[in-house]
């Protein structure tokens, strides 16, 4: 029972963050409530663990969301986004080049721990590569795992204060409204695409598996519908509660140098990203709202919720977002091997 105290714990204060932002109408409650909540707890010193399975198997139920949006209509429209694409790579390599100096030089990181701390790409793959390539894992994680929490709980302001997004809209029907075949297809593509796309060695397979099958199954015709409503709040709630355990058993020391050193790079990338939607924006290649879902370097589960709760074009933001991660994680080698040689 003792070990499973923390996973209780997590429940529990995530549970209160949801109720805490119902009662003061604060946006999108089942996403910041748990994620708020779980920051402060950690600081706190209490112990936080989720259960790893249920929090990777609930972010299938996004893969299913967006591939169910991804009609021949939808997918008709990518073609035309090669000129944002394009901007993916010219907007991490400035990341890059301001990122890995303000790390390595005012933060006083080793070359390898600046470089994937500067890195926007998958919070777990940049975990991965880095511990092999000799950086500071515990340093990455709260780096990581601050820009993702930082970008979440701005952007929804955000969103709110400049174009009146309603964040109050469900992300889906009622399930008791949607018919039972229906229900079964989508847990039929979340399993065998997340499996799937764990057996080909996929990255991001528990979202992208489930993506390309339910895909699939609404070109071919035979998913009609998104995940219900319940599905996806219970999905922010995991997903919450999964930034939040990244700060377990933080220390004041690691407040006053990890995440506050996490913070200042947070500020550089909201002027960046700021930069670049106005760019694209005022290029008229994308409306605004779009625009900065697109480019706003959180993570990938975290942008694909707020894109359902908005309404935005999914298939213009999804898009973006798969081309960042796939260009990070292509690079990641190929930099390692160039600090190593250097």
């Amino acid at each position: 029972m003792k070990n499973q105290l923390p996973v209780l714990y997590a429940f529990s204060i995530a549970g209160l963050g949801v109720a805490i932002f119902f009662l003061l109408n604060l946006p999108l409650p089942w996403l910041l409530g748990p994620i708020t909540a779980s920051l402060l707890g950690a600081l706190l010193g209490v112990p936080l663990r989720g259960i790893k399975v249920v929090n990777t198997g609930m972010r299938t139920i996004l893969g299913v969301a967006v591939g169910a949006t991804l009609t021949p209509a939808v997918l008709a429209t990518v073609p035309a986004m090669w000129a944002t694409l394009l901007m993916v790579p010219l907007m991490i390599s400035l990341i890059g080049l301001i990122g890995v100096p303000y790390f390595q030089r005012i933060c006083g990181y080793d070359r390898m721990t600046a470089y994937y701390a500067a890195m926007p790409g998958g919070l777990q793959d940049m975990l991965i590569f880095g511990e092999e390539a000799g950086a500071n894992p515990r340093t990455l994680s709260l780096i990581q795992a601050t820009r993702v929490a930082v970008i979440v709980i701005i952007l929804p302001f955000v969103l709110r204060g400049i174009w009146d997004a309603d964040l109050s809209n469900p992300p889906g029907v009622p399930a008791f409204t949607l018919p039972l075949q229906q229900l079964v297809l989508m847990v039929v593509c979340a399993i065998i695409g997340w499996k799937g796309a764990e057996r080909l060695g996929m990255l991001g397979a528990s979202i992208l598996g489930p993506l390309f099958v339910a895909a699939i199954a609404t070109v071919a015709g035979l998913l009609h519908s998104r995940p219900p409503a319940e599905t996806i709040w219970a999905a922010q709630f995991f997903i919450g509660i999964t930034i939040g355990q990244k700060y377990n058993g933080i220390t004041w020391q690691e407040v006053r140098h990890d995440l506050v050193a996490g913070l200042g790079f947070c500020g550089i990338l909201l002027v960046l990203s700021v930069i670049f939607v106005e760019i694209v924006y005022s290029s008229g290649l994308a409306p605004g709202q779009e625009a900065l879902l697109a480019f706003a370097p959180g993570g990938q589960a975290e942008m694909t919720v707020l894109a359902l709760i908005v309404g935005a074009d999914m298939a213009f933001v999804v898009a973006h977002h798969m081309l960042r991660i796939f260009v990070v994680i292509l690079g990641a080698p190929l930099a390692m091997r160039m600090m190593r040689k250097s």
